[in-house]
């Protein structure tokens, strides 16, 4: 998309995400003088213009970031308040997370309110992509999974090899067994402590969610990772009580 806006005729493509990204994307390009349409569906159409100008943008929240929160609002048994989120953009994660018991519900400010301090219930995931629930949650809602009463399934059906959490997570004591695509969680009563090793972004989001659940010391290594997705995450997590700080390149 970012090259057909430039180029010479008009640019056609099928089978376009439908994630808000791709349509913030165009929404910057069309302030800059860009000619797209359809953004947000399946096919996107790019009229080439001769060149583009400066504009002021501002750019979506990270709907990935808020799942996460909210996801550490239910594994701490928490109340947490999300400002300047989008309740639109993760109306997948939300659903699954009042299907496990959380109370969320959106202001009238534009506020995110959830209430983890209720009975975690399994849950039964698919990922698919946007609309549906993220690839990117997948991590993060089993680890939430693994505290819930009763056996959760989650099925990975985007990427391949995207269950490196699950032998970090069985460090911590997490009941579970791969099959395939899916993982069977059995709900434990909670982590405990251990020393784990973060294999990519979302698998670290994943470990440090459990981490805040466990009981004793947790020490993640190769927390780098998730530097690529979040900002100052142990600052917030630390803003919100949580007993965390990053030594020596780990979280």
């Amino acid at each position: 998309m970012m090259a057909a806006v430039l180029a010479e005729g008009t640019t056609v493509i099928d089978g376009a995400a439908m994630e808000p990204e791709v349509v913030d994307l165009a929404g910057v390009l069309k302030a800059m003088g860009a000619r797209i349409e359809g953004a947000g569906e399946s096919t996107i159409v790019i009229e080439g213009v001769p060149s583009l100008a400066g504009a002021r943008y501002e750019v979506i929240p990270d709907r990935i970031e808020t799942g996460t929160f909210l996801v550490a609002a239910g594994i701490t048994r928490g109340k947490l308040t999300i400002t300047g989120g989008r309740a639109d953009h993760v109306t997948a994660v939300i659903d699954k997370l009042l299907e496990m018991g959380l109370d969320i519900s959106e202001g009238q400010d534009g506020t995110i309110e959830v209430n983890g301090d209720r009975d975690l219930k399994a849950v039964t995931v698919d990922t698919v992509p946007y609309p549906g629930f993220p690839t990117d949650m997948q991590a993060q809602i089993m680890s939430l999974a693994c505290v819930a009463d009763g056996v959760s399934s989650i099925t990975e059906n985007i990427f391949e090899n995207r269950f490196m959490h699950v032998p970090e997570l069985m460090r911590m004591g997490a009941s579970l067994e791969e099959k395939g695509r899916t993982v069977i969680v059995r709900g434990i009563e909670r982590f405990q402590g251990a020393s784990v090793m973060a294999t990519d972004l979302r698998a670290s989001a994943s470990l440090v969610l459990a981490a805040l659940n466990a009981s004793g010391y947790t020490e993640i290594r190769r927390i780098y990772h998730l530097d690529r997705g979040y900002e100052g995450l142990d600052r917030k997590l630390q803003n919100l009580g949580a007993e965390v700080s990053r030594e020596k390149g780990g979280l």
